[in-house]
C-alpha cells in the first residue's frame, strides 16, 4: 500500500474518513427546519412522501453547489489554513460559529414559515426546481459550510479524487436526511402536530450546540475528531 501511494502524485488521504465527515456535514446542513424543511413537510403531508423527498433533492442540489463554491474558495488560502497555529484558530472559530448556528436553530420558530400549499401536486420536476430556488436564494448557507469545513478540516484541494468523493458524501448525507424526514412525516401524517416542528428544531439545535462545545474542548486540548 505504501508503495502504491509512493508512485502516485498525491499523498495518502483516508477516503473513508472524508466520506464520514461529508455525510455528517450533509446532515447538519440539511437538518434545521428552515423554509425548505417546512416546504418538505407540507408537501409530504399534502402530496405524499415522494413529493416531499423530491423537494429535499432540490435543496440538496443547491447545498452541494454552495459547498463546492466554499471548498474552492478555501482552497486558495490553503497555505494559510495548513499552518498549525492558523488551523487551531480556524477550528476554534468554526466550533463557535456552529454553536451560534445551533443556538439560532434552537431559538427559531419554523412554524412561522408555514404557508398554504397548492392542492395541485404539479410534476416532480416542478417540485424539485421550486425547492432548489427556495434554498439557492439563501447564500448565507456558505457561512455554515465554512464553519463545518474548518471544524472537520474537510478541504484537501491537492487530492482531487478524495475531495470529489467528499462532496458526493455531502450530497448523499443530505439525501439521507430528506428521505428520512419525508418517510417519518408520511408515517405520522394522521397525528402530526405543527407544534412538534419547533420541538424538533430545539432538539437539533441542542445537539449542534453540544457537539460544537465538545469541538471547542477538543481543539483546546489538541485532540482530533
Amino acid at each position: 500500500m505504501r508503495f502504491l501511494y509512493s508512485v502516485m502524485w498525491f499523498e495518502p488521504i483516508d477516503t473513508l474518513d472524508l466520506v464520514i465527515k461529508g455525510i455528517i456535514i450533509g446532515v447538519v446542513a440539511s437538518a434545521p427546519m428552515g423554509p425548505v424543511g417546512i416546504l418538505c413537510i407540507q408537501r409530504t403531508l399534502n402530496k405524499g412522501r415522494w413529493y416531499g423527498f423530491i423537494t429535499g433533492i432540490g435543496a440538496a442540489f443547491s447545498d452541494i453547489i454552495y459547498a463546492m463554491a466554499t471548498g474552492v474558495g478555501m482552497s486558495y488560502v490553503m497555505d494559510f489554513i495548513e499552518n498549525k497555529t492558523n488551523m487551531f484558530y480556524l477550528q476554534l472559530i468554526g466550533s463557535v460559529m456552529l454553536f451560534l448556528f445551533g443556538l439560532y436553530t434552537y431559538r427559531s420558530n419554523p412554524a412561522q414559515s408555514l404557508r398554504p400549499v397548492s392542492k395541485d401536486k404539479g410534476t416532480l420536476v416542478y417540485n424539485l426546481v421550486t425547492a432548489f430556488g427556495v434554498t439557492f436564494s439563501n447564500p448565507l448557507i456558505v457561512f455554515l459550510f465554512v464553519a463545518l469545513f474548518a471544524r472537520f478540516a474537510f478541504v484537501v484541494p491537492e487530492h482531487l479524487f478524495q475531495q470529489s468523493v467528499g462532496y458526493l458524501s455531502i450530497f448523499f448525507g443530505a439525501l439521507l436526511w430528506w428521505f428520512a424526514l419525508a418517510y417519518v412525516i408520511n408515517k405520522v401524517r394522521t397525528s402530526f402536530d405543527v407544534s412538534r416542528i419547533r420541538v424538533f428544531n430545539r432538539i437539533i439545535g441542542a445537539v449542534v450546540m453540544v457537539a460544537s462545545a465538545m469541538g471547542v474542548g477538543m481543539t483546546l486540548m489538541g485532540l482530533s475528531l
